[in-house]
């Protein structure tokens, strides 16, 4: 069977009702996918685990299903993709594209208030970005995604073009907490790439 050459997604937190914007953003989805005979598919992000609750879930549910937007499939569970999150995190370990920080809270905040001080960009520049595994000391770590540093990234947007941003400009954000958890900004982009989805994103 062919892949569809649209599939867009829908993915809301199961930490309330469903309001007017997500409505909106769903039905905007759902058409477009209808439109191209694509697929329209949920997942459920619900790695916020004290105020994501299974009542808020089923609501969402019953709210799809009054406003006549049926989606394809069974719903995904963010929350239950954790292990992917992390493996993929660990895979760019080994690759080089991320890096253990043992900076601790204190010294990052040190960094940003001497950067602030000095008028220069807050962006938190861990001296563990090139460190030898050598060098790790025995405790706890975050694992940083290693951003380019150098030229620009452009993303091609259907809508607005390319959009263009300077490197120099992007953070080595978190990818896994200190106690191993995967962040959201990595788990959001895994699954959209495993659902091979994105909100009104055509394959074509």
């Amino acid at each position: 069977m062919p892949v569809p050459s649209v599939i867009t997604r829908f993915a809301p937190s199961p930490t309330g009702t469903l309001h007017i914007g997500s409505a909106r953003t769903a039905l905007f989805n759902w058409l477009f996918a209808r439109r191209h005979d694509g697929l329209f598919l949920l997942r459920v992000e619900d790695t916020d685990k004290e105020r994501s609750t299974e009542a808020s879930t089923q609501a969402i549910y019953r709210g799809l299903e009054w406003l006549g937007l049926d989606f394809d499939g069974a719903p995904v569970s963010q929350a239950a993709n954790a292990g992917r999150h992390t493996k993929v995190a660990n895979a760019m370990l080994k690759t080089g594209h991320a890096y253990k920080c043992f900076a601790t809270q204190d010294e990052i905040a040190a960094f940003r208030d001497m950067a602030h001080a000095q008028k220069r960009s807050t962006l938190f520049q861990s001296p563990w970005r090139d460190s030898a595994d050598a060098d790790h000391p025995d405790a706890p770590y975050v694992v940083r995604l290693k951003a380019p540093r150098d030229g620009q990234t452009v993303i091609k947007d259907q809508v607005q073009g390319d959009v263009k941003i300077n490197n120099d400009q992007l953070d080595d954000m978190v990818l896994l907490r200190s106690d191993g958890t995967p962040v959201y900004m990595l788990a959001v982009v895994v699954d959209d790439h495993d659902m091979g989805s994105h909100p009104c994103y055509s394959r074509r």
